[in-house]
């Protein structure tokens, strides 16, 4: 039971110790050190003296004693510190009205934490392990899990990205007012990957702390992209219990049995998608709006293609990006006919950063099956089979392939979600 305590504790707490030991010791190991002992100090105590009044408390004040212990006994350690809390209080300038607490003060240390991981002098990478390690609390093993590399490598990325951190000197702050517009699309763009990771892989567990941590973001940050991030993963999230069938295999967005979308998470995005658009709108706001379509349509057929189509007319405009021109071509096709959609498909076809994009390649397929050019349908699902990036990914693509072979003329391929 104390141990279920001490877990339940971590997980809502980690990313504010974390940052608190951070923001006042200035090293993301040390800090790291002193959670473990903090919380290994918990486990073995709270079965015998019981879990206490407040125990987030109780790790922080344990957490902070271990990190002192450690500093009395490795001086070194203890003067690079200094110098290194010296040069980020003189970095440190006090942050916008608009980005303090409710009481008027600094803003909670986790959003502090999240612009030092998602730091635009840090490659793609390293934002992504970092903000799963620190922010959502990923063990290395987990982390390694979740991005399908040997546990070994992720240590020495997570190494190599703390070690950047302190070679760059990369202050542990909120950046000001001027800077917010260029560094938050960062911030987003990480926690939108790992929710992709997660999402992509059906790996609820990951897709869940992409949500947890983009709630965390919203309530200290409320910008309308930071609500938009959050609308779209909860619209997209809602779907996750329908998209895996009895026997394990993927279904697709026609065929889902809508019964088992959750419709508590619908509401709760769809309800934030006006607050998302109230203003100029951003690429996440956008796509907020496109997935409400899709989550409040009763059916796969009362789905308002022409609106999606005239939503993803928005977001080229303010995106631009050959993802986006696929997903419309897409939804032409829905709107129009498959016939409408390979046209499209066909303008994309130079494009040299779709030629390994693996929902291209199967969407392209997929029209080709509906227009009844099977031979081509056949080669076009066996470069999106080489492309495809997890298991569930190639077990659709297999599936299509055996259906083709079988020449099956009844069977429609379904929509690429």
């Amino acid at each position: 039971m104390a141990r279920d305590a001490v877990a339940a504790v971590f997980r809502e707490e980690h990313g504010r110790l974390l940052a608190a030991l951070v923001r006042r010791f200035g090293d993301l190991d040390l800090a790291e050190e002193a959670a473990a002992e903090a919380v290994a100090a918990a486990v073995a105590h709270w079965p015998v003296r019981g879990v206490p009044p407040n125990p987030g408390a109780w790790l922080m004040t344990t957490a902070r004693r271990r990190a002192v212990d450690r500093l009395r006994r490795d001086q070194a350690l203890a003067t690079r510190l200094a110098v290194l809390r010296v040069e980020a209080e003189r970095a440190e300038h006090a942050p916008p009205a608009d980005l303090a607490d409710a009481g008027g003060g600094v803003p909670d240390e986790r959003l502090r934490l999240f612009f030092t991981c998602a730091h635009p002098a840090l490659p793609a990478e390293d934002r992504l392990v970092l903000t799963l390690r620190c922010l959502a609390g990923l063990t290395t093993a987990e982390v390694a899990r979740a991005l399908l590399v040997p546990e070994a490598t992720m240590a020495k990325r997570i190494t190599r990205a703390k070690a950047r951190i302190r070679t760059a000197r990369i202050p542990f702050r909120v950046p000001g007012a001027d800077e917010l517009p260029q560094r938050l699309p960062g911030v987003l763009l990480v926690l939108y990957s790992i929710f992709t990771e997660g999402y992509g892989a059906r790996r609820d567990d990951v897709a869940d702390e992409a949500v947890r941590l983009a709630g965390i973001l919203r309530r200290l940050l409320p910008e309308r992209e930071v609500t938009g991030l959050l609308a779209l993963m909860l619209l997209t999230h809602a779907r996750r219990a329908a998209r895996t069938g009895a026997d394990g295999a993927p279904v697709l967005l026609d065929a889902q049995d809508r019964s088992r979308w959750d419709r508590a998470m619908i509401a709760e995005g769809a309800a934030l998608v006006p607050e998302a658009l109230a203003g100029p709108v951003g690429p996440y706001g956008v796509q907020a709006a496109i997935a409400a379509l899709h989550a409040e349509a009763p059916t796969f057929a009362d789905t308002d293609w022409t609106q999606i189509v005239a939503l993803y007319d928005v977001l080229a405009a303010i995106d631009p990006s050959p993802v986006v021109a696929v997903n419309r071509a897409v939804a032409v096709a829905m709107r129009d006919g498959p016939t409408a959609g390979l046209v499209l498909f066909d303008r994309l076809s130079k494009e040299p950063r779709l030629r390994g994009y693996h929902p291209y390649l199967a969407a392209r397929a997929d029209l080709l099956a509906r227009v009844g050019r099977f031979p081509e349908a056949a080669v076009a699902y066996r470069a999106a089979l080489a492309a495809a990036g997890s298991e569930p990914e190639r077990a659709l693509v297999r599936g299509r392939l055996a259906e083709l072979e079988l020449e099956s003329e009844s069977g429609e391929a379904g929509t690429w979600t």
